[in-house]
């Protein structure tokens, strides 16, 4: 999640830069940097300031070592390759280039490898360091400027945003993305480049959206577009009518559903760097220190609070069939006040969005207290919770604005999911077969995710028919009740209707006694080895008058004979089938509170972190 930001025109650059960061300072970072062109007396050309830690940290630089100059770019980044250090944050200089980047280069180490051949050094642990020395390259070669970032366009793979500066060309900005967003400013005698809409809307409110596979050239007075292989794009500029809350939320009514919206970045952004394909296998680095630790580890006890405990149960699926490691999930706030028979072979792992809720936090401490060794789940860096962990596992889901927890919990799954198998593969249990499908099955995640949210049209349109329910029933078997524990608490949380998760096999020691024509139920039923089963459980409750609500990769003609209404997803393995089952349910959610008018973002009773006992 991290901001970009480039300026070309009259102004000093500099606060301007700062200015437009500190406007995507929502988005979350652990560093900052800016690269200008200086006005005279540098034999550089473009003199580049970094610091880590907050904006105030990189004012108080550009104070102490001002940079004057009209042109410039700017940078917050959150850590993914390498720890937050001057060293890696943004820009970066390879020879007369200058780069700041936004996503992934999946194929990063092949051209780092072949760069290193030609006796490029690099400096810094970052993928981003890979596209500057790239375009370099190119430009040594004998290419213009223009042509050299075309050329090193085509080489990379992956999601991405790059904002460019050449030495040899003072009067450019070039500018590209791929499945990352970038909108360009348009002002007089001056244009802007973001990563978001609001770092621009003190200065202009004409854009104009960069589409995937294109690139802009920028200059004071005009803007081309074009496609990587040079084709001209024409496109007419959007007036921006949004305030600047709107515009933080990129237009969305809610943080929440901008923050669905960012799950399939959010996924990207957590596995990024952690993924060998051509290797089977997964690499994490946090870990590769710990070897012998982890070795001897024969147990686990996974510790969490509200939608990270359902991560966990989930985790548990997840870490026992691919890693064979026996785990038990306890809640935060209660491992801490019952006797643990854990052997000294055990470990704890504590998951947490914030790292600092206070229940998971002390078990964390109660088993660090038997002699466990402590692991964490994490997005906030340096929070509580990993500073007390031996080993740390970052999710990179951004910052998670809105209180119910959305992109956090996918990211957990996902980092849950790579900690399995990276234990897995290690402990001779996972063969290169199996773990091959298990990485491509996780590579092709975020597109089937962004399919699902092409889809909230249909579930906006069910939400309505069912929103003035009192009470839902949510059912899953296996590896999905969890979900179903998930879906029905988001419900709970943000629209206040009283729902209850369970999973479908123990429909009959119970809550079937409560369904009725009244009752929405919602089935999570993927094609999997329990399909039938739960089918048949569908079929109990259509007897007694339910309103079956399915969430599928498999419809058929018999589900729709039972089922009220029907939610098709993508098809993936049965392990990564709770996170594509998850979106349906957090749709449902978001649009039965807006349709009860409640407050979604900030729903009564609940706070964001819990920070207290």
């Amino acid at each position: 999640m991290c901001g970009i930001i480039g300026y070309i025109g009259h102004r000093e650059a500099a606060p301007v830069l700062l200015k437009g960061l500190q406007r995507l300072e929502y988005r979350g970072y652990d560093s900052a940097g800016v690269a200008i062109f200086a006005n005279g007396g540098s034999r550089d050309g473009i003199l580049v300031r970094r610091s880590v830690g907050k904006l105030t940290n990189l004012d108080r630089l550009l104070q102490d070592q001002p940079v004057h100059g009209s042109i410039g770019m700017g940078h917050t980044r959150w850590a993914t390759h390498g720890r937050p250090s001057e060293e890696n944050a943004h820009p970066h200089r390879a020879g007369k280039i200058v780069v700041i980047h936004n996503g992934i280069i999946e194929n990063y180490l092949d051209l780092r490898h072949k760069l290193q051949a030609k006796g490029r050094t690099f400096n810094s642990e970052t993928d981003t360091e890979v596209i500057s020395h790239l375009i370099d390259d190119y430009i040594q070669q004998g290419l213009s400027f223009t042509l050299a970032t075309r050329a090193a366009l085509k080489q990379l793979e992956g999601a991405f945003s790059i904002v460019v500066l050449c030495e040899d060309e003072p009067g450019k900005i070039l500018t590209a993305k791929n499945a990352t967003p970038i909108v360009i400013g348009l002002g007089e005698h001056e244009n802007f480049v973001a990563s978001d809409v609001p770092a621009l809307l003190e200065y202009t409110r004409k854009v104009t959206f960069l589409e995937d596979g294109e690139m802009a050239e920028v200059t004071r007075e005009y803007v081309t577009l074009s496609d990587f292989q040079g084709q001209p794009i024409e496109r007419e500029p959007r007036t921006i009518e949004w305030d600047t809350v709107t515009a933080q939320k990129s237009g969305y009514k809610h943080f929440l559903l901008k923050e669905i919206h960012e799950q399939p970045q959010a996924i990207i952004d957590t596995m990024r760097g952690r993924i060998l394909p051509e290797e089977s296998d997964v690499s994490l680095g946090e870990f590769d220190e710990h070897s012998e630790l982890l070795n001897s580890i024969q147990r686990i006890a996974l510790v969490a609070c509200g939608t990270a405990w359902h991560a966990c149960l989930a985790g548990k699926f997840y870490l026992e069939e691919l890693a064979r490691i026996p785990v038990e999930v306890d809640y935060g706030s209660e491992f801490r006040y019952r006797n643990s028979p854990l052997e000294r072979h055990a470990a704890i792992l504590a998951v947490s969005q914030s790292g600092e809720t206070a229940d998971t936090l002390a078990a964390l401490e109660g088993g660090k207290s038997l002699g466990l060794p402590a692991l964490a789940i994490c997005n906030v860096v340096d929070a509580s919770i990993p500073r007390r962990s031996d080993i740390v596992l970052y999710t990179h889901a951004g910052p998670e604005i809105s209180v119910a927890s959305t992109k956090a919990f996918t990211t957990q799954l996902t980092a849950l999911y790579l900690l399995s198998v990276y234990l897995g593969r290690r402990r001779g249990v996972l063969d290169e077969g199996r773990g091959r499908q298990l990485i491509d099955d996780l590579i092709n995640l975020p597109a089937q995710v962004q399919e699902i949210l092409t889809k909230t049209k249909h579930i906006e349109k069910i939400a309505k028919k069912y929103g003035h329910a009192k009470d839902f029933l949510y059912l899953g078997r296996g590896v999905n009740y969890p979900i179903a524990l998930e879906g029905a608490l988001k419900l709970k949380e943000i629209s206040y209707i009283h729902a209850e998760g369970y999973p479908a096999g123990e429909m009959k020691h119970g809550p079937i006694a409560l369904i009725d024509e009244e009752m929405p139920v919602v089935v999570l039923l993927p094609k999997d080895p329990v399909y039938a089963k739960t089918l048949s459980n569908m079929k109990e409750v259509e007897a007694r008058g339910g309103r079956i609500i399915a969430i599928t990769d498999a419809p058929s003609p018999e589900l729709e004979d039972i089922a009220w209404e029907v939610i098709q997803v993508p098809t993936t393995n049965h392990l990564l089938m709770p996170i594509l089952l998850t979106i349906p349910l957090q749709l449902l959610a978001y649009y039965s509170a807006v349709y009860r008018d409640t407050d979604v973002d900030q729903p009564r009773n609940l706070a964001k972190s819990v920070t207290v006992e």
